[in-house]
């Protein structure tokens, strides 16, 4: 069924109708399992292999055609990650793209750059020693270009600086208590990284603790 969906032509839909959300999960096997392995995933990471799992779904794009991308999540988070991407869907919330991070080489930088929004990824939180969820397979970055990172006049990736200014509303934006917000704290419990208690925040980041 997968393929025939991954066959939809990237092309706008006829007036009228009204695409389906359609997604599920698969353990980490295959051709996926030999680009992750060695990597987003190394011997050393704070999961195995096999409790994570692709997540394969449809999407809107800016160019308002339906996309299908994929993400990688520890199977516990799998059936909420669905639930808020569908949420999202019906709200036609607009994302730039979504590839596996190992694309860009699991380079967190270059993935950003690209405006791709990915999932799990086996690396510190930038400057400490400490796991990232990321690397738990329990967070999510959403459009980072439109959603940075800010933390005084530092914001990343670099083309987010116009974004910085959170009182814009712009497409793929993502704001307090918004849709987006409200579908990953209903349908997955997820916090987001928007509302830290500091003077730092992470306007892309999701995840299972809200950190």
């Amino acid at each position: 069924m997968l393929t025939a969906l991954l066959a939809i032509a990237a092309t706008t839909l006829p007036a009228g109708d009204r695409p389906t959300f359609e997604g599920h999960s698969e353990p980490i096997r295959g051709h996926i399992e030999e680009r992750i392995d060695g990597s987003s995933w190394h011997p050393g990471c704070p999961v195995g292999l096999d409790t994570l799992r692709l997540l394969e779904l449809s999407y809107w794009g800016f160019d308002g055609v339906v996309h299908h991308g994929r993400l990688v999540v520890h199977e516990a988070e799998a059936d909420g990650v669905l639930a808020a991407m569908k949420r999202l869907f019906h709200l036609r919330y607009p994302i730039r793209r979504m590839e596996l991070i190992d694309r860009y080489d699991a380079d967190d930088h270059r993935s950003m750059n690209a405006d791709n929004t990915s999932g799990f990824n086996c690396r510190f939180v930038a400057g400490t020693s400490r796991w990232s969820m990321h690397a738990y397979g329990r967070a999510i970055d959403l459009n980072p270009i439109e959603n940075p990172y800010v933390s005084g006049s530092h914001v990343s990736p670099p083309a987010g600086a116009p974004y910085a200014d959170r009182s814009r509303h712009a497409r793929g934006m993502i704001h307090a208590g918004d849709a987006v917000v409200k579908a990953f704290a209903k349908k997955a419990g997820w916090g987001w990284g928007g509302s830290w208690p500091s003077d730092a925040r992470d306007y892309q980041h999701f995840s299972s603790n809200g950190t």
